[in-house]
Parts: C-alpha cells; sequence; structure tokens
C-alpha cells in the first residue's frame, strides 16, 4: 500500500441517465474500496473508445447510476491485492506489478482519479513506455495485435485491406501487416490522412471518396483480389468485401462505423469458400494467461518503437473535455487516439 495519504472523495466524468452528449458530467464519488483480488490504480490517462458512446447512449447495460464513463487507463499502482490465492497464483507472479509501478487496466469506470480493478485486468507497463502511451495503445494495440494474430494470421507476401487506414487503430493495423511483410492496402476520406496512412506503412491508400475501391483493389491484385480484409466501416462496405476478397480468403468484421452488418445467408460464402469472422479482444485475452502474453507483447513493439501510436488529441479531464472527445470520435474527422489527461501532475 502506497503512504501517500489517499482521499475519501473522487472526482469522475461520467453519467447519471443514459443519452445524448450532454448527459455527460463531471461526478463525485466514495473512494473506490479494493476488493481482495483487486488492484488499486491512481490513473493519469484514459483512452476514449467508441464503446464509451454505446454505454452513454444506452446501447450496453449499465448496472447502476452514476456511472463513470471509459473503458481503458494508465497510471500507478497504489495497493496489491490482499488475496493469498492471487498473490501465489503463478500467473499474478508473472505480471511483476509492484506498488508505484505503471499499469494499464481495461475495464467500464476508467474516467476517475483512482480505480480498483481485478488484477488480471491490470497489465505491468515497462521502462520505455509512458503511462500517456499505455493508455492511448492498450485497447487498440490489442485488438490489432490479436486480430492479425488470431482472426487472420497475416503472412510474409499477403496482401491485405484495411478499412479505414487512417484512424486510431486502421495506423496500428498498417503498422503491424507491413512489418509482417505483407502488402498494405487502405482506404480513407482525405490526401492527409492518406500521408498519415503511407507513413504508418500503407503501400496503397485509395480515397474512396473520390475513388472506385473494388475496382482499385482489383487492379493492384491483378483481379485475384485480396487474402484478408479487416473492415471497422460494417454495412457501408460489408457487400463489397466479398468482391475484393480472393478464393479462400478472410474477411474479419472489426467494427460498425457504419452501423451493424445485416443478416445475411450463409451460402454467401460458398462462391469463394470465403471465412468470415467477427471477434472481439476481449474473447482473446480471456485467460490471465493470454491477457499477460499479449499485453507483454504490445508494450515491447511499444518499447522497441516499432509500434508507434498516433495521439490525435488530448483532452481535459472535465464534462466538457469527455463530450468534446465523443463528438470528435464520433464526427469521422480525428486521424489517431484520443485520450484525457485526468491526473494533473503527470
Amino acid at each position: 500500500m502506497s503512504t501517500t495519504p489517499l482521499p475519501e472523495k473522487i472526482q469522475a466524468i461520467g453519467i447519471n441517465k443514459t443519452g445524448d452528449f450532454d448527459v455527460i458530467e463531471k461526478l463525485e464519488l466514495p473512494f473506490p474500496t479494493n476488493a481482495p483480488g483487486n488492484i488499486l490504480v491512481k490513473v493519469h490517462y484514459g483512452g476514449v473508445n467508441f464503446i464509451d458512446t454505446y454505454y452513454r447512449k444506452g446501447l450496453y447495460p449499465i448496472a447502476s447510476f452514476p456511472q463513470p464513463l471509459g473503458t481503458e487507463a494508465a497510471g500507478e499502482v497504489v495497493a496489491l491485492p490482499t488475496d493469498s490465492a492471487v498473490l501465489n497464483d503463478e500467473e499474478y507472479k508473472l505480471r511483476g506489478i509492484a506498488v508505484g509501478g505503471k499499469v494499464a487496466v481495461y475495464g467500464l469506470g476508467t474516467f476517475a482519479e483512482y480505480v480498483s480493478v481485478p488484477w488480471a485486468r491490470a497489465y505491468a507497463v515497462p521502462e520505455g513506455v509512458s503511462t500517456r502511451t499505455a493508455a492511448a495503445g492498450l485497447t487498440q494495440g490489442a485488438t490489432a495485435l490479436t486480430f492479425v494474430t488470431e482472426a487472420y494470421n497475416v503472412q510474409k507476401g499477403d496482401v491485405v485491406l484495411v478499412h479505414t487506414v487512417a484512424g486510431g487503430l486502421g495506423l496500428l493495423f498498417a503498422q503491424l501487416i507491413k512489418a509482417r511483410g505483407a502488402t498494405v492496402i487502405g482506404t480513407t476520406s482525405t490526401a492527409a490522412k492518406a500521408a498519415r496512412a503511407r507513413e504508418a506503412g500503407a503501400d496503397h491508400v485509395i480515397l474512396h471518396t473520390q475513388e472506385d475501391t473494388v475496382q482499385r483493389v482489383l487492379e493492384l491484385t491483378n483481379g485475384e483480389g485480396v487474402h484478408a480484409i479487416f473492415d471497422g466501416v460494417g454495412k457501408d462496405t460489408f457487400e463489397s468485401d466479398f468482391k475484393m476478397i480472393r478464393r479462400k480468403g478472410t474477411i474479419v468484421s472489426v467494427g460498425n462505423a457504419s452501423g451493424a452488418v445485416p443478416p445475411f445467408p450463409p451460402l454467401k460464402l460458398v462462391e469463394k469458400n470465403v471465412r468470415l469472422l467477427r471477434p472481439t479482444l476481449a474473447n482473446y485475452v480471456y485467460t490471465p494467461e493470454e491477457g499477460r502474453r499479449y499485453s507483454a507483447q504490445l508494450f515491447g513493439l511499444l518499447a522497441s518503437g516499432q509500434l508507434k501510436v498516433q495521439v490525435h488529441a488530448e483532452y481535459p479531464f472535465t464534462a466538457e473535455g469527455v463530450q468534446q472527445a465523443q463528438k470528435d470520435l464520433t464526427g469521422g474527422k480525428t486521424v489517431g487516439k484520443l485520450i484525457m489527461k485526468i491526473a494533473s501532475d503527470v
């Protein structure tokens, strides 16, 4: 346990009811009780994600109000678990988490000065990676890493399409896919975003607002199509994915930026023996071993500079700051990751 005096109350940003942006407000909450199997963290930075808007709108269930928003953060360890079974668990020991050390955490309610999270949701952050970078890179970095490993294991010589390539997740996909020796084709909306994508490793960038994406992909692949598609757009691109995927290719439905993919008959997969997945990060890091292994790999890539997180903007720890972050995120004008600065002394 840290020797620093802890407050009785904490500040958080969250909601007392679901609704539009204006339901987001500043909250004053009791200091969190640290359960025997939990780690207590002083939060430095929080990452902004689309899932935050789903909770705010009521698309995902909330057990009770008030509810702080945010699902990822990074900061300093204040207290460790007290449960002897946890302390003796080999997976817990392998994490090397210590009071005063840095961790990244995942779970609803991270836009708060302090959070208490189950130990399996806390990942040690090594020297060479700041809490700012860890908060910006945890969810999207682990998503990209697990998806290019397990949803479709990208290999040298593959040609892979990323829809869209210039957002926070898309830029990470581009770097990881390129690092494996594959060719990256990406789609985006503006020349400025295309330039960012090329810097991240995209070999070809298609401006979907000006070009015929299907035609360009088939031109670039001599009519064969791509080995895999990572599609974060959803409804608007789903049908065309089947025109651009090659025989025995894999379509990975990553997100629903344009809306959910409508129901379709499985016979749609027959024409080219296509594989289709709609995975989630949570099921790739379901066990403590998986979470530790992938987080260690991710932070290793960030520490070495092999993977870079592009932060688009940093917002203040206010209701207005979170409101603006969600507006910017859903407005489609951002390039890279959005983060909240929660601690004033970092």
